[in-house]
């Protein structure tokens, strides 16, 4: 590679010489032609490329790079995102020689005279001009009837809901991090949502609640896509052209406007993956000026959009994991370049474990502490989280509970898989269907709060009451053998030869008998897990398992969700299998005996790295367990580029007013073939440079771009998509989003620089001018013809 900047170099220098006759001379391999770049007639679109701007263009510290023969800044970026630099070893020489003393007076002869101080305000003008008009145009569209419709729709169920949680400090159970939810919730406290709309299904009138705080922010973040791509591109390429088609791109795809307009998590993750791209593009820019406050501010940007993106949902991960590989090649290309010292190096990767590691891991963690202090109250998630956790929850019945310590006949208790959001044992009365094992009563874990979780514990050989004043207190003890007697139902917990509905092997598990009365199927053993026979079994503390009698299974659940007919709870089967396995392992949570002295459980409050640890556990568990909604459309990855099929957003009949979030053919289908494009048009000039091949200047600067630049974003879409086809979860279209907003990107700088190419190859300057402004205005009113004529709500194409 540094060969390769050798002969770069010695090229640049060979153009500043007097002008050789063809056929003779260095220029006679490559001969090169010049074409000024469109809206610049005095700049050679070479040297634009190349990076050889007009000083109005190009800060002091850039001009001392090209002086100093380094890679100009336009082809600067790629993965390692850092600059090329000359070092000694094996082609130091060379470099040396190929700069020579005429370097230093190259830009100044290649470039035009200083513009006016005048001029440059309005080409500085000029850029924010734009930059706000972007940005304006954006807002536009996405604020546009945002009240509409004034009804639920689709995931603003959850969110909305869990922003109401948050104002009212009712603890509940989520499979993503906090930190979106946390935000939908403040900006509804602050535009004045008093969290009392129940948020109960799609379709649900508002009425006078205040949704619209709520709807404004995710607005408000979506809208920030769009200069934030714009900006991106523009520092990737150095093109505004290329910078505008992008934002184009984006501001008319009605798939971004749809899913910026509604209560959702998408908007605030996308906001954050875009933040942690700019950032680090931003940072990488100022690689030739390291420790500097610039540098400080992007870098430290950098970690804390990290944090933001995790911390809405795991997807995160990915934009992490793009920004840990330029990190990498950047911090690979510092090692080896000897003109560092070691101290440096060690000074650039310390300050990049502080602001790319340890900043994102407090701010995350932070947002959990938040999280647990607001959320204080008992709620509808307790269920999925441990004894210990729950007694830290105002209003749980474990909170500042006093219960009986130990274990007795007679108690009615709730017993609960020690797995998380594994749930509580449970039982009702529907029975399993025909086909199923035995048809008899349906037993399962359920992870919520219920009547039905409760059990009266008994002697297995007697149906004496325990709780009758004469008879005395009798402890249960570890090896003893017990019969559990469904409360509401009065039926047995039973096991028997029959397979289980759903995993093979394993026994059948139901409630049988009548008042109590069943068979010798109905007798477990109770066993303390590390305990000698004989000893007392504790509440909450104790963890125990149940020996069936009969057959020798252990009780347990798989996990596994039962179909409608089980009310897709949880599987409950007894394995033979008697390894030793948190799903087969219970704990006593409730305890109600008026014949025991009581205790208070505030000794079982957890510390907060328990809580952590056990929080993401459980999250992690939810997620893989995820199941459509009723008539809900799912999709594969593989749909989702090509735009196959959308999500019905809102509108149950034709009189509602429909949402359906859906894709701008124009701009998918483009994405699609650009990406196509890219990886040939790539894979040709990475071979072709391998190979040596003696490229036109021009040539050189474009593929610099495209290949470093379109590199960085091309990684981001990978990473953004393929991981989703590894992924047991159920999968929604929307969950492509954070791919599509880097295929745009990638697309604004392919069709760019094909059109500079194309440009390039014609000899006529006027001619190339308008091939290159046409090919332009071509794809942006293309896009904006899609979305604002075929789906505006008066065509019939908005009926979809």
């Amino acid at each position: 590679m540094l060969c390769a900047t050798s002969r770069l170099l010695a090229a640049r220098t060979a153009t500043a010489l007097p002008a050789q006759p063809r056929g003779r001379g260095p220029g006679a391999r490559c001969r090169r032609r010049e074409l000024h770049f469109p809206g610049h007639p005095e700049l050679p679109l070479g040297d634009f490329l190349a990076g050889r701007l007009p000083r109005s263009s190009v800060s002091a510290g850039r001009r001392a790079i090209l002086r100093r023969g380094r890679m100009p800044p336009a082809v600067r970026g790629g993965p390692a995102g850092v600059e090329l630099r000359p070092r000694r070893g094996r082609c130091g020489p060379q470099v040396t020689r190929a700069v020579g003393p005429d370097v230093a007076a190259e830009p100044t002869a290649r470039s035009p005279k200083r513009p006016a101080r005048g001029s440059r305000r309005f080409e500085a003008a000029g850029r924010w001009a734009l930059l706000a008009l972007v940005t304006l145009l954006a807002f536009a569209t996405r604020f546009h009837r945002l009240d509409e419709p004034p009804h639920i729709c689709w995931d603003e169920t959850h969110f909305g809901k869990m922003g109401s949680y948050y104002i009212n400090r009712t603890f509940f159970f989520d499979v993503h991090p906090p930190l979106g939810k946390m935000l939908i919730g403040l900006a509804g406290y602050l535009s004045g949502y008093d969290g009392t709309f129940l948020f109960q299904k799609p379709g649900d009138k508002y009425e006078h609640h205040n949704y619209m705080g709520m709807r404004g922010f995710c607005a408000f973040l979506g809208s920030l896509l769009v200069p934030f791509a714009y900006l991106t591109v523009l520092e990737l390429s150095k093109s505004l052209p290329a910078a505008l088609l992008t934002a184009a791109l984006l501001t008319f795809d009605t798939g971004c406007l749809t899913l910026s307009q509604y209560i959702l998590l998408d908007p605030i993750l996308m906001f954050f993956i875009m933040a942690a791209m700019l950032s680090m593009v931003k940072y990488n820019s100022c690689a030739d000026r390291p420790f500097s406050a610039p540098w400080w501010f992007w870098l430290s940007l950098t970690g804390i959009n990290l944090a933001g993106a995790l911390g809405v949902k795991f997807v995160g991960l990915f934009i992490i994991l793009q920004v840990g590989w330029n990190t990498i090649s950047d911090l690979w290309h510092l090692f080896g370049d000897l003109s560092l010292s070691v101290v440096t190096v060690g000074k650039h990767l310390t300050a990049r474990i502080l602001c790319l590691i340890v900043l994102p891991l407090t701010l995350y963690t932070a947002t959990y502490a938040v999280h647990f202090m607001v959320l204080n109250k008992s709620g509808p998630g307790d269920g999925f989280f441990s004894s210990a956790f729950q007694a830290r929850l105002s209003g749980n019945n474990l909170h500042n509970a006093s219960i009986p310590e130990h274990l007795a006949y007679g108690s009615v208790i709730t017993v609960k898989n020690v797995r998380m959001a594994m749930g509580y044992l449970h039982s009702h009365r529907h029975l399993y269907p025909e086909g199923i094992g035995a048809r008899q009563q349906q037993v399962t874990t359920y992870l919520h709060k219920d009547y039905n979780n409760l059990w009266i514990i008994k002697k297995h050989n007697t149906n004496a009451d325990p709780l009758d004043p004469s008879f005395p207190v009798e402890f249960v003890r570890h090896g003893d053998i017990i019969r559990l007697e469904h409360k509401e139902t009065s039926r047995n917990l039973h096991s028997h030869y029959h397979e289980a509905p759903l995993t093979r092997k394993h026994y059948q598990v139901t409630g049988y008998g009548i008042n109590g009365t069943g068979d010798s199927n109905d007798f477990w053993r109770i066993e303390v897990v590390n305990r000698k026979f004989g000893n007392r079994i504790k509440v909450l503390r104790s963890r125990i398992r149940l020996i069936h009698l009969v057959t020798g299974c252990v009780l347990g659940s798989s996990g596994k969700v039962l179909p409608k007919w089980g009310w897709e709870q949880l599987e409950v089967t007894c394995t033979p299998y008697l390894k030793e396995t948190l799903n087969s392992i219970w704990n006593v949570e409730d305890h109600i005996n008026p014949k025991l002295p009581n205790i208070s459980l505030d000794v079982l409050q957890p510390t907060f790295p328990e809580i952590l640890l056990e929080s993401h556990m459980v999250m992690i568990r939810g997620n893989n367990g995820l199941k459509p909604k009723d008539n809900e459309f799912t999709s594969k990855p593989w749909h989702w580029p090509i735009n196959y099929q959308g999500l019905r957003f809102s509108g149950i009949n034709d009189t509602d007013f429909r949402v359906y979030l859906l894709g701008n053919p124009v701009v998918w289908w483009l994405n699609l073939l650009s990406i196509a494009l890219y990886l040939l048009l790539g894979s040709i000039i990475a071979v072709a440079m391998q190979r040596g091949a003696c490229l036109p200047a021009e040539v050189e600067g474009l593929s610099q771009v495209l290949l470093q630049g379109g590199g960085q974003l091309l990684l981001g879409w990978m990473l953004h998509y393929f991981p989703f086809f590894l992924m047991g979860r159920i999968l929604y279209f929307h969950h492509y989003f954070p791919a599509m907003l880097f295929s745009s990107m990638l697309t604004g700088i392919l069709w760019d620089t094909l059109l500079r190419l194309c440009a390039w190859s014609l000899a006529s300057s006027s001619l190339a001018r308008g091939i290159y402004a046409v090919g332009l205005l071509s794809l942006l009113l293309g896009t904006a013809y899609r979305s604002q004529l075929l789906y505006h709500p008066s065509t019939p194409a908005a009926s979809l």
